[in-house]
């Protein structure tokens, strides 16, 4: 396998796995999972993870914390359909990074850096500014597709 082919492949489970995680985390605060105390589900309904945003955000006052959850929400939506369909592939990378640097600030205050590493934020950090750099700068519909993989 050529190098061209890993970094191929490498660019399509980078974007894979950084919209899964940002799918699986929303599908957590609707209860997909289970409800809250299930094992493995972290908030596991609206409210739990509400109320995790607010012990994150201490400084934000409550009335704002609803507001905060849901375009924090969006926003993760948002980024993980752009990774999936390969829209803008370097900006979306790039952006996911920033949300993702954003998460482990806040996280590092609130709990610690042990936990934050220990939850592999920065290593999504990492991963999202890397796919940002070897992604190609441009709009693509179909990136598995034979014409395409070159530029994926």
């Amino acid at each position: 396998m050529t190098d061209k082919r890993v970094l191929q492949i490498g660019r399509i489970v980078l974007r894979l796995c950084l919209s899964s995680a940002f799918l699986v985390a929303i599908a957590d605060r609707f209860g997909v999972y289970g409800g809250h105390g299930t094992k493995g589900v972290t908030w596991g309904d609206w409210t739990h993870f509400l109320q995790f945003v607010a012990y994150l955000i201490k400084i934000a006052p409550k009335a704002f914390i609803p507001a905060i959850g849901v375009l924090e929400t969006i926003i993760e939506f948002a980024l993980a359909v752009a990774l999936l369909v390969g829209v803008y592939p370097r900006i979306v990378a790039w952006s996911s990074a920033a949300l993702l640097a954003l998460f482990a600030v806040t996280m590092s205050i609130a709990l610690g850096i042990p936990t934050t590493l220990g939850y592999g934020v920065f290593t999504a950090v990492g991963a999202a500014l890397l796919l940002g750099a070897v992604a190609r700068p441009r709009f693509i519909w179909d990136p598995l597709s034979s014409e395409n993989a070159s530029e994926a």
